[in-house]
């Protein structure tokens, strides 16, 4: 047994694929109590063990080109973590760990770094949130308080920063040349000091961040942010590539929405599947509110020109559903990088002036009203797909609500395990509306499984679900 001492990590066996290792808090959380680690340690109920090992082996297997979670989880079934506490501190303990975290028997010191916060935000989610009575989760107000202190906790919100993070959506099955077209986007927006945020995965949520450590560089910005927000269903899909250099782990796809929107003062929007309409329908119905008609959020969707087409589906599929009056909430700019960032910069100082003349925070945006429908965590499953109420009747807030999680669904039908069983079990899920609108829907996810946009693996992906016209 091979033995090799260094900061923070101490190796201690290797098979060529996994190793078994011990490792030392970077940046995060650097105690627990006894009763915190315990239920760390515990598999069963109100225990976190199987949650914390999910969301350590994405951060772990940062890098590996799939998105098939099970096949992840197979890969590596023996891997365990375990817990010392020594009177210097925690230290954490890994048995068969991808050794892709490794150099030269060292763990990356950026995957220490989210390793260890994904263990600060799980106790706190745990305990500050769920388990203290202090938030009432049913409430709108305190589902917001709770996200806000999650980003507290998590040392994202800076109240002395100008608006400056730039939200990038997008998905993870792209092509080459809309990947490198993200990149080039990040770049014009690192050139300008703004900073990144994106759900923190491989594809159009690494391309910007990529791009902007060479804008950041050039412009010799040394403490460039690249944050990565997910949350425990999809991270083992996504697993956070390795620029991100601030990992939260938010505790449902809701509040890691409402993060994205609470905490970023512009958006760009590169070409995806399912999971990017689905967000393209939450901030869409966020900003049809009657609330919010004079509130300034930036909104670009953007590609290169072969993906033009698909912007003009999408177009297409908004205005048919949502009308003309979210059309107006957003610009499409095709194959121009420089134009997308001369406009998000513009428009972050649009932000500041409004959030100056209202006297609002810069690093929260609490004026943003956000329907209670928008925030209510959606399990799908055959019943709720099935319940949905999607019709030609509904407000368009409402509608796109209700679309939204129509969306959400087939995301967690494509990467969650225990959604994947269900429907292995029992079938595709059944989504059921006016006829119109199911049409609509139809072709844009017929497009979307055309386009290799649901999967990695394009060539073998099954629908796991049903849309009844």
């Amino acid at each position: 047994m091979k033995k090799e001492k260094a900061i923070g990590t101490q190796l201690r066996l290797s098979n060529g694929e996994t190793v078994d290792a011990e490792v030392w808090p970077e940046g995060s959380l650097e105690v627990l109590s006894q009763v915190e680690a315990e239920q760390l340690r515990s598999e069963g109920e109100g225990g976190l063990y199987l949650l914390l090992r999910r969301c350590i082996l994405a951060v772990l297997n940062s890098g590996a080109e799939t998105d098939d979670a099970r096949a992840v989880q197979e890969k590596f079934r023996d891997f365990e973590i375990g817990f010392i506490q020594q009177d210097r501190g925690l230290k954490l303990t890994l048995k068969s760990a991808p050794a892709v975290a490794f150099v030269d028997g060292i763990m990356i010191r950026g995957i220490r770094e989210l390793i260890f916060a994904v263990l600060r935000d799980i106790v706190f989610t745990n305990y500050e949130i769920r388990e203290s009575n202090r938030f009432d989760l049913s409430s709108s107000e305190s589902i917001t308080n709770a996200v806000f202190h999650i980003l507290r906790n998590a040392q994202i919100l800076q109240p002395s920063q100008r608006p400056q993070v730039v939200v990038c959506w997008g998905g993870h099955a792209i092509s080459r040349a809309e990947y490198d077209y993200s990149k080039k986007v990040g770049y014009e927006i690192g050139l300008r000091g703004l900073n990144v945020c994106t759900g923190c995965g491989p594809g159009a949520m690494k391309g910007p961040m990529k791009g902007a450590t060479i804008g950041h560089a050039k412009q010799r910005i040394r403490d460039g942010r690249y944050i990565g927000i997910t949350e425990p269903g999809i991270i083992a899909a996504e697993s956070p590539n390795p620029i991100v250099n601030s990992l939260i782990i938010m505790p449902d796809m809701e509040k890691r929405l409402e993060a994205f929107v609470r905490m970023g003062h512009g958006i760009v929007i590169f070409p995806g599947g399912v999971g990017t309409v689905e967000e393209i329908l939450y901030v869409l119905g966020i900003l049809l509110h009657p609330k919010n008609s004079e509130l300034p959020l930036p909104l670009i969707m953007t590609g290169p020109v072969e993906s033009k087409d698909y912007f003009s589906q999408i177009d297409a599929f908004v205005g048919a559903t949502l009308g003309e009056d979210a059309q107006r909430r957003y610009k499409i700019v095709t194959d121009d990088p420089e134009r997308v960032g001369s406009e998000i910069r513009s428009g972050m100082d649009t932000v500041r002036e409004f959030r100056h003349t209202h006297g609002d925070a810069y690093f929260f945006n609490w004026r943003l009203t956000i329907d209670h429908s928008f925030q209510v965590p959606f399990t799908a499953t055959h019943e709720t797909m099935r319940d949905l109420d999607i019709n030609d009747q509904l407000p368009s807030h409402v509608l796109a609500a209700n679309l939204r999680r129509a969306f959400s669904g087939i995301v967690s039908g494509n990467v969650r395990e225990d959604t994947i069983a269900e429907i292995e079990r029992n079938g595709p899920f059944e989504i059921r509306g006016s006829g119109r609108l199911m049409k609509l829907l139809d072709d844009l996810l017929s497009a979307f499984v055309d386009q290799g946009r649901m999967k990695l693996a394009r060539d073998s992906y099954t629908p796991c679900y049903r849309v009844i016209k």
